[in-house]
C-alpha cells in the first residue's frame, strides 16, 4: 500500500511521525493512520509510541561510522559538559562518539582521574601528563571499541566517581533514554548509580530514536546535555522526572 510506504519513507527521515501529521498528509481518519501504524508495528519495521510511530533501531552502527556525524555538535556539547569538571574529580567516561569529544576536551586539563571504558578514550588520554587514566578490563566490544559485561560491572563500585559522562541509543518521544542490547542498558544504569553525578551526551541525532532496551534507573541521572532543544513532549517528561536539561545552543548541524 503506497500510504505505508510514504509513513516508512518519512521515518527513515526524521525517526518519527505524529498521527495528526499523517491523517493531514493523507486527508484520512486518525482511526485509519492508528490502524495502518499498529500494521506496520506488527511487521516490525516501526514501533507504536503515544501520538504516533518512531523508527525501530536495532543495531547501532559502529564507531568509526558514527565518528563524522555532527562533529561541531558533539564538540558543543563536549565543552559544556566540560564545564562541570573540576580538578581533583573522579570521571567516568562512557563508550561512543559524544563521550569521545569529551575526551578530547579534557586533553587541557590537570589533576583528574578518567575511568572509561572507551579504548580510544583511554589511548588518548592515557599519555596526558597530569592525568590519572584507568580503562576497565573487560569483553572488547570491537564494533563500538570498547570494554564491557561484567568485570566491567564489578569494577564500579570499587571507585568513588564524582561525574559520570554516558551516551546512550536513543531518546524516545516521552523523554526516556534508551539502548540497543540489554548488557549496554544495564552497564549504563549501574553507572549512573556508581556516580555521585551523572549527565547523559546525546546529541539531536538521537532525538525521536526508539532502540530496543530501557536503561534501567535512567531517571536518577543529573541530567541531559545536547546540541538542539529536545522535542516538546520529551523536554516537558523530562522536567516532570526532575531531569535537567541544558543545551549548547547554535551549534547543531
Amino acid at each position: 500500500m503506497r500510504r505505508h510506504e510514504v509513513i516508512l519513507t518519512r521515518l527513515s527521515a526524521s525517526h518519527a511521525v505524529g498521527v495528526g501529521e499523517l491523517a493531514a498528509l493523507f486527508g484520512v481518519s486518525h482511526e485509519t493512520i492508528r490502524r495502518d501504524l499498529k500494521l506496520l508495528a506488527g511487521r516490525g519495521v516501526l514501533a507504536v509510541v503515544h501520538g504516533g510511530a518512531a523508527r525501530r533501531e536495532a543495531v547501532e552502527p559502529a564507531l568509526a561510522r558514527r565518528a563524522a556525524e555532527n562533529e561541531a555538535g558533539k564538540a558543543a556539547i563536549a565543552r559544556l559538559a566540560l564545564g562541570l569538571v573540576q580538578d581533583g574529580m573522579v570521571v567516568l567516561l562512557d563508550s561512543g562518539t559524544t563521550t569521545l569529544a569529551l575526551a578530547h576536551a579534557l586533553q587541557g586539563r590537570q589533576g583528574l582521574t578518567v575511568c572509561t571504558t572507551s579504548l580510544p578514550a583511554a589511548s588518548l588520554l592515557g599519555p596526558v601528563p597530569g592525568l590519572n587514566v584507568y580503562l576497565f578490563g573487560g569483553e572488547v566490544d570491537a564494533d563500538e571499541e570498547a570494554t564491557g559485561g561484567i568485570d566491567v560491572m564489578e569494577a564500579l563500585p570499587r571507585f568513588r566517581l564524582d561525574l559520570a559522562f554516558l551516551g546512550g541509543g536513543g531518546l524516545g518521544p516521552d523523554g526516556e533514554v534508551t539502548d540497543y542490547t540489554r548488557a549496554g542498558a544495564e552497564l549504563r544504569g549501574r553507572m549512573i548509580a556508581a556516580a555521585a553525578e551523572a549527565w547523559f551526551l546525546l546529541d539531536h541525532s538521537k532525538f525521536g530514536r526508539l532502540t530496543p532496551v530501557r536503561i534501567p534507573g535512567f531517571w536518577k541521572a543529573r541530567g541531559i546535555i545536547s546540541d538542539a532543544a529536545l522535542p516538546g513532549r520529551a523536554a516537558t517528561a523530562l522536567f516532570r522526572r526532575g531531569i535537567e536539561v541544558r543545551i549548547a545552543a547554535g551549534e547543531a548541524s
